[in-house]
């Protein structure tokens, strides 16, 4: 009889470290995921002022070909010529 009470006090005992242990797994994958979270918006954010920063850039280029420099200005031509046809086609979709 004693041998069944120590082999419940065993499971008992290794029951308790298993569930100590499910708690603990369970707060690390809460921090984990939190942290992951975290880790996203901060990307997020990163790669909305890289793309703030790119079209900063094109601007200041476009203005730099606009103020004389030679080394954009078929870029810049290429940029006038697109935003004409747009404002063309907005024209054209304002007068159906």
């Amino acid at each position: 009889m004693s041998e069944i009470v120590e082999i419940i006090d065993t499971l008992e005992s290794k029951l308790k470290k298993l569930l100590n242990k499910i708690d603990d797994l369970e707060q690390k994958n809460l921090e984990l995921s939190q942290e992951l979270q975290k880790s996203t918006t901060v990307i997020q954010n990163q790669s909305n002022e890289i793309d703030a920063l790119k079209k900063d850039y094109e601007t200041l280029k476009i203005a730099n070909s606009l103020l004389g420099s030679e080394e954009n200005k078929r870029d810049t031509k290429l940029k006038i010529n697109s935003l004409i046809r747009e404002i063309d086609y907005c024209i054209a979709q304002l007068s159906d």
